[in-house]
């Protein structure tokens, strides 16, 4: 196959390079850090303009969406008006972002931070952007250009004590300015910040609710605190391993996307941003997965993580009782049935379209999802916490009927369009059985058809070894009548239907690096995908981990390291990579490829790699 690099995307504009100028007046993804409350979430360019943030919620409307719609979108930005370059770093464990541009007058630098009040939860939402002049003299110029709806709506503006107000319905947004040269109408501003000055711009948000207009000293009394509490917060947890920094970076990528309305944790904190330039893969990920659940209660539970563990089982419970005793494969944040997508009419990053509102794959069969739900359900368990009679009672519901449909070609792990036997989904299958059974020897579950339960899971197992095994490929197959490989099945050592240390296991482990593998330690996602579409993140992990699940810790430790220097320079991952350039792809943070990560990095230590 031949291999994608960014030249050969399905666009005829340049590639970026990660660091780079702009592109038709877009960002590479990889430029771009990403600040929150546990509310929402803010992207914020190496330029230091926000082009990406939605209010009141992650998964509200964006107000700054300039990201997929350069054109009418809205960006906040704030930047020297001179020429500079640009360093950046997060507060040492903190999601409290700080950029330093560097111009031929002098030095300033940018702290951008949505606040955490360290006392209670705020009804608002409060972003500040704080300008210091560290040396010389440099001319600083501010532009507010807030819009709605992906740029589909206006918002309106008014003066009030000094504070520009923006509205529409009832979101109110509120910007503050000090010492920042702020033009008659608020909305602009220029001013020279020298040597110990210090400028500050805020916004405040609410929705359904009188809007805030703090004073100056409270602003920076939480501006301050704020970073205390982000390190209070991942100072929690218990990995002490070799790549403590990535993980710690990982978990609080993952609190920015946790909901603190309902414990859910987003796929990812943006829409649409493509997994190929010029192609069609561009979604709205600001959905929970349940696929996802089982890799966040064993990241989260495998480094002591317990309350955020927690909160998210919650909102998986409360989500799949919506459709009961059916698994979707994704649902709203607030639990919602989410089974239909529309196209929003805006550009799209670098001119790619579609651009979603919503995600269709949640009306797909997915009987994978099963085996996610009682893996989680399973995990949550072995760490001590008890289930209630009502749950062990639908989890028996669940099981029942995937005993009466797993012979059914389904869509798969990647949300295929063309439904299959793929043996992701049978080895989910054969997963949730044989978890259930576990939990009904633990008293979690009611004996209600033990008999056909066990019968099922070898009548899965079978097919899986006949249908699925490959003498000719010594791997596992895609799916049933293909020679195609699939990194998830790698997957199947994790959920114990593989021995991670047998022949199988470890020639399928060896047939993906050989035919998924692209340069360096990235890997494609299953056969075919080399020429259509770029090397999927998450998956090079889970090849690290299968590698430590094996014991072959002395080949996983260094395609770890290689992962993790592959990272942005703030240390976040988004969803897929181009394999030579090593240009970001897909939306960012991207929940999956964190928590492989971490799961990576837990099982190359337990297998003495650290």
């Amino acid at each position: 196959m031949t291999q994608l690099d960014s030249s050969a995307e399905l666009s005829t504009r340049p590639a970026e390079r990660r660091g780079s100028e702009p592109q038709d007046g877009y960002l590479p993804i990889g430029d771009y850090g990403a600040i929150g409350d546990g509310r929402t979430l803010a992207l914020v360019g190496r330029d230091g303009s926000i082009d990406w943030m939605c209010l009141p919620d992650l998964d509200s409307p964006s107000v700054f969406g300039a990201i997929i719609n350069p054109l009418s979108g809205g960006r906040f930005v704030v930047q020297p008006s001179v020429p500079f370059e640009a360093e950046r770093r997060y507060l040492e464990r903190t999601n409290v972002l700080e950029t330093t541009f560097t111009t031929a007058e002098g030095t300033v630098r940018v702290t951008d931070t949505l606040t955490l009040d360290p006392s209670q939860v705020a009804p608002w939402r409060e972003l500040v952007r704080r300008v210091e002049g560290v040396s010389g003299s440099v001319p600083v110029t501010w532009r507010f250009e807030p819009s709605y709806e992906f740029g589909q709506k206006e918002l309106t503006f008014m003066r009030f004590h000094g504070a520009l107000v923006a509205r529409i319905g009832e979101l109110q947004l509120g910007l503050q300015a000090w010492d920042a040269g702020a033009a008659e109408d608020m909305r602009s501003g220029e001013f020279t910040c020298a040597e110990d000055d210090t400028a500050l711009l805020v916004m405040t948000a609410t929705d359904k609710a009188p809007l805030s207009l703090p004073r100056r000293e409270a602003i920076e009394r939480r501006l301050d605190a704020t970073p205390e509490v982000w390190r209070g917060w991942v100072a929690r947890h218990s990995y002490d391993g070799q790549w403590r920094a990535a993980v710690e970076r990982s978990l609080l990528a993952i609190r920015l996307l946790a909901d603190g309305r309902t414990g859910a944790i987003a796929a990812a904190g943006t829409n649409s941003l493509p997994e190929v330039v010029g192609g069609s893969g561009n979604y709205d990920y600001r959905f929970g997965w349940v696929r996802d659940a089982s890799f966040t209660l064993d990241a989260l539970l495998a480094v002591g993580m317990e309350e955020l563990a927690h909160n998210s089982m919650t909102w998986l419970l409360k989500a799949v009782r919506s459709t009961h005793p059916r698994v979707d494969p994704l649902y709203g944040l607030n639990g919602d049935v989410i089974r239909s997508q529309s196209t929003l009419p805006v550009p799209g990053y670098r001119w790619t379209t579609p651009v979603h509102l919503g995600n269709k794959a949640g009306s797909q069969l997915q009987l994978g999802g099963f085996g996610d739900l009682l893996e989680t359900l399973y995990l949550y368990v072995c760490h001590g916490h008890v289930l209630t009679p009502a749950i062990g009672e639908r989890l028996a519901d669940n099981v029942d009927l995937l005993c009466r449909i797993w012979r059914t070609e389904d869509a798969g792990l990647w949300e295929l369009p063309q439904n299959a036997h793929y043996a992701t989904s049978k080895i989910g299958c054969w997963s949730a059985i044989e978890r259930l059974l576990d939990l009904v020897d633990r008293g979690q579950v009611p004996a209600r058809h033990v008999d056909r339960w066990r019968a099922e899971r070898e009548a899965i197992a079978a097919f899986i070894e006949q249908e699925l095994w490959s003498e000719d490929k010594r791997s596992y197959l895609m799916k049933a009548g293909s020679d195609a490989l699939d990194c998830g099945v790698l997957l199947a050592g994790r959920r114990g239907y593989a021995d991670p240390k047998g022949e199988r296991f470890n020639a399928t482990i060896d047939a993906i690096r050989r035919e998924l593998g692209g340069p360096g330690p990235l890997v494609y996602r299953y056969s075919g995908t080399q020429d259509k579409e770029n090397c999927f993140l998450a998956c090079s992990f889970w090849v690290v981990e299968a590698l430590a699940l094996a014991g072959r810790v002395d080949e996983a430790r260094p395609m770890m390291e290689e992962l993790i220097d592959l990272g942005s320079d703030l240390g976040l991952y988004s969803e897929e990579m181009t394999p030579k350039s090593h240009e970001m792809r897909g939306n960012i943070p991207q929940a999956l490829t964190h928590l492989s990560l971490i799961n990576a990095a837990v099982a190359v230590e337990r297998a003495g790699g650290s």
